[in-house]
């Protein structure tokens, strides 16, 4: 690999034109200046320059060197500047929730976008599992869950509560046990996470969801409750879900006698070094769902 600093002292002198005056310009003695192209030419090996007395002129090789390497000059310093650019909203953070949370929080993250035209939100809609292993690969800078993580290199905060809600066809009048068997169950990626939890307080006859018979299966979060309308089956779903369904004249919405909240954490990888536009949407995500 081409030695930058050599790199330097050789653009220097190929633009200045003069020894004595490249070697005042980068703060060296001209001896010091003279050794570094030496060096260089042996690194590269292949001459840069052809002396003459106190003057000098630049072989093909030197004119070539010149023009690429003071680009990759350029660049090098470009890169140094970007990693060490720490504006908090300037750049990329990547994030990912389950789905209930984020049809809240995703439009309140892009509001943030577009007030500092220079930070980027990349959002993932993605189920517990998921997110816990995209935080130990450190594919996502922050994420939200709903179940507490047991991995050691995994940081987790309560940052709220919210309700589980049983989701049927607005023609569904009654809800009881046999009703549930008759209906059936729409599942989804945390069907089984929150079916558990939610019947499992209020239907002593529950044990799992497999008791019930399947009648579809979406991992979008906008479509879950769209067979629902329809009458197919029920579901379970966290409050923000249900209420962000499009077609709410066609469902109802059923708050169970022993209510459930899922709890939400936010999370990070303890070895991951946290930058400024981290914590900043760190900040404003907990200031609007606390």
């Amino acid at each position: 690999m081409i030695n930058l600093v050599w790199l330097k002292t050789f653009c220097t002198l190929a633009e200045v034109g003069h020894f004595t005056k490249t070697a005042e310009l980068l703060f060296m003695t001209q001896s010091g200046v003279s050794q570094q192209i030496k060096k260089l030419e042996q690194q590269l090996n292949t001459q840069l320059l052809i002396r003459e007395g106190k003057s000098f002129s630049l072989t093909d090789a030197g004119l070539k060197l010149h023009q690429q390497g003071q680009h990759l000059l350029d660049t090098s310093a470009e890169l140094k500047s970007s990693l060490q650019q720490d504006d908090p909203y300037i750049g990329a953070v990547k994030i990912a929730t389950p789905g209930s949370i984020g049809l809240k929080l995703y439009p309140y993250l892009l509001d943030l976008q577009q007030q500092h035209k220079k930070l980027a939100i990349h959002y993932k809609f993605s189920p517990n599992k998921s997110i816990e292993q995209d935080l130990l690969e450190r594919k996502i800078d922050l994420g939200i869950v709903t179940e507490l993580s047991k991995a050691e290199n995994i940081f987790s905060q309560k940052i709220a509560v919210e309700p589980l809600v049983l989701v049927t066809a607005k023609s569904v009048k009654t809800i009881n046990w046999q009703k549930l068997l008759n209906l059936g169950f729409i599942g989804h990626p945390d069907a089984e996470h929150h079916a558990h939890a939610l019947l499992s307080k209020n239907y002593p006859e529950f044990e799992h969801i497999n008791q019930f018979q399947q009648k579809g299966f979406s991992n979008q979060i906008s479509l879950i409750l769209e067979p629902v309308s329809r009458g197919f089956g029920f579901t379970v779903l966290p409050l923000h879900a249900a209420n962000a369904f499009n077609k709410s004249e066609k469902i109802t919405v059923n708050l169970l006698n022993h209510q459930v909240n899922e709890t939400l954490y936010l999370c990070q990888n303890r070895h991951s070094l946290e930058n400024n536009r981290s914590k900043y949407i760190k900040s404003a995500i907990i200031d609007f769902i606390v």
